[in-house]
Formats: structure tokens, C-alpha cells, sequence
């Protein structure tokens, strides 16, 4: 079959393309189709070409700073979805958390969505999201919110199949859509995680973007009132290299934000570390209670404090936390997904 491989936009390596990275394996002739493609972050010298794959863009690429920042022009990406010529393909594959699916329906063509999330905000994060942005962003959100809501619930309608990347997407996708989703989980790369000693030190640790919804204030005023040290990775501070012996020499990852899926509780543990977590969202299918990591119930200090005391009471089995992680790797993802672009 002919293929087509859809992406909301292209401008730096995250979960997201991480997931696309191991489509384009799965789907090896496939064309990728995306609002806006950067080369650079991706090591390619090539415009048109990604882990070779030809790469098409759409109208949002060529207006002013549309490769930079695609984001700025959202309201238009329903349209630029709606243009995309794919009628000579058999398959196309939506790899989605933004405007990219509502493509032009053609008879007998399937579409499968692997969806990481219906957009979060438009949705379930919309409060979180206003609260934190600026006045031009504010303004945009009251202006464009309801027009973008209805052109993601039209968007829904062009897709055959979800594929949900948790339990917790799957419901929201349920929710927001209407729609049953079949789960499988994002590959995460546990063998280069997995890849070092165990060594614990002194320190807990945070990995992830700063930004206000994974609650790095949580875990900062937590460490401080016990009087632990917390170092923080995130914002591209620490190389792949570091953030592995980062995970592997922690008492433990501190994980305090609802995550969709949350791919690095599952690379600490790759590490042999264990994780005390925010007991919602995807660490609630990545962690084992009380075997790998401990859950704290409500988002406050005081909890989080509690957990990290009940957490220093306890020997933890860096075995176990790998065990757990080899859920995740990426030959299973292919093999599902397998199941599912071949059913």
C-alpha cells in the first residue's frame, strides 16, 4: 500500500517524533506530511528528506516564520489539513496532538489516528493554559477557542481508527470524540537508558521542560522543606548522556505533573530508578505502586513531602524498576502497531 505519514509540525525532537521515528520504521516507503518541517533539529541537511522519508509541507511553512513557529498560525492549520492532495494514497497514519488529522476523506482510503492526545488546550488544559499565557495569547485563545474546538471534532470525523498512546488519552478521546481507541504505548529507547550502573546519591531529580503544568514549583518546595537536594534537567540542559547518569545516580525521580503518557518515568527506571509520582494520568500505567515507585494522591507539598519520607522508609530493587520499563520498548511498539495498520 501506497502511505501516507502525517504530523502536526516538525521543529524539534520531542515524544511526539520519537513515535513518528519509529512509523516512518514501521512504514519504510511512506511520504511524511506536516505543517512545517526544521531540518536542523533533526541532524538532516535536507528540506525534503527526514530519516529517509520524502517530507511535504503545507501553506503554513511558507508564511512569515511559519518553520519557527507554526504555532502562531493555528486557526489556519484546519484549512492547510483540509488542502493536502492524498488521493493516491491507500494508508495514511496521523500522528496527532495538533491540528493535522481533519484531512479530506476519500472512498476507500483508511486512516488511522495515533493520537497522544486530543489537544490540550483546546480541552482538558484550556484554564491552565490562559492562566500562563501572555496578553496576545490570551486574546488569541477567547477569539479562536470555539472555532478551533469544532474543527477538531470535525477533524475526528476523517479518521477510520484511534490509537490512544495511554488508558488515560483513551478516555479523553472517548470523552471529547465519541470515540473507542485502542491503547498502545510510545517506544521509549530503555536499552540506551538501561545502558549504566546503578549508582545512587544524594539527590532527587527532575526531568522535564519547566513549564507550570509538570509542577516543578511542587517538587522545588517539597526538597526545600525537607532539606533535600534536587537537581533539575530540563530545557535542554543536559545531553542524553547526562540525563542517563542523572537518572541512574538519583535516590529517585520526582514526577509531579499529570502527563499524558510520560516517557521519562519510564527512562528512569530503564536506569533502575525509582519513581514517586503524582498518582494520575500515564505514570498510573508506567509505574508500579510500591514496587518501582511510590504514588502521591493529592497535588500539594504536604503530600508530595509524605511520599518522599515513606519512600526513604523503603529498599527499592533496581531489577524491578527495569523489568517494569521493558514494557516499553520499541519492538513491542512495532509490533503493535503492526497488528493494528495491518487489521
Amino acid at each position: 500500500m501506497k502511505t501516507a505519514l502525517l504530523h502536526y509540525w516538525l521543529t524539534n525532537v520531542r515524544g511526539g517524533e520519537q513515535v513518528l521515528a519509529a512509523l516512518g520504521e514501521l512504514l519504510p516507503g511512506a511520504d511524511i506530511f506536516t505543517h512545517a518541517y526544521r531540518p536542523g533539529p533533526f541532524g538532516e541537511a535536507s528540506r525534503d528528506r527526514l530519516w529517509g522519508h520524502r517530507v511535504r509541507e503545507t501553506f503554513i511553512a511558507r508564511l512569515p516564520l511559519g518553520r519557527r513557529h507554526p504555532q502562531a498560525y493555528l486557526p489556519l492549520m484546519p484549512a492547510a489539513s483540509r488542502r493536502l492532495d492524498l488521493d493516491a494514497y491507500d494508508l495514511v497514519v496521523s500522528s496527532e496532538s495538533g491540528p493535522i488529522k481533519g484531512i479530506r476523506r476519500r472512498a476507500g482510503r483508511r486512516h488511522v489516528c495515533y493520537c497522544h492526545t486530543p489537544m490540550r488546550y483546546l480541552w482538558d488544559m484550556y484554564d491552565d493554559y490562559y492562566r500562563t499565557a501572555g496578553l496576545a495569547g490570551k486574546i488569541s485563545m477567547k477569539l479562536f477557542t470555539g472555532y478551533l474546538r469544532r474543527e477538531d471534532l470535525k477533524s475526528a470525523e476523517s479518521v477510520d481508527e484511534f490509537v490512544a498512546n495511554s488508558a488515560f488519552v483513551a478516555e479523553r478521546i472517548r470523552r471529547i470524540y465519541g470515540r473507542d481507541a485502542v491503547v498502545v504505548h510510545p517506544p521509549v529507547d530503555v536499552a540506551f537508558y538501561g545502558d549504566c550502573a546503578r549508582n545512587a546519591g544524594d539527590y532527587y531529580l527532575f526531568a522535564g521542560a519547566p513549564v507550570a503544568y509538570k509542577r516543578l514549583d511542587l517538587a522545588r518546595a517539597a526538597c526545600e522543606r525537607l532539606g533535600r537536594r534536587l537537581v533539575v534537567a530540563g530545557g535542554g540542559s543536559f545531553s542524553r548522556e547526562d540525563l542517563r547518569a542523572a537518572y541512574a545516580g538519583a535516590r529517585a525521580l520526582i514526577f509531579p505533573g499529570i502527563e499524558d503518557f510520560g516517557i521519562v518515568p519510564v527512562e528512569a527506571q530503564a536506569a533502575g530508578t525509582p519513581v514517586v509520582a503524582f498518582g494520575k494520568g500515564g505514570a498510573l500505567e508506567t509505574v508500579k505502586d510500591g514496587e518501582t515507585g511510590l504514588f502521591f494522591r493529592e497535588p500539594t507539598v504536604e503530600a508530595l513531602c509524605g511520599a518522599l519520607e515513606e519512600f526513604e522508609s523503603r529498599t527499592w530493587s533496581a531489577a524491578a524498576c527495569r523489568a517494569a520499563a521493558a514494557r516499553f520498548g520499541k519492538a513491542r511498539f512495532l509490533a503493535e502497531m503492526r497488528r493494528v495498520v495491518e487489521g
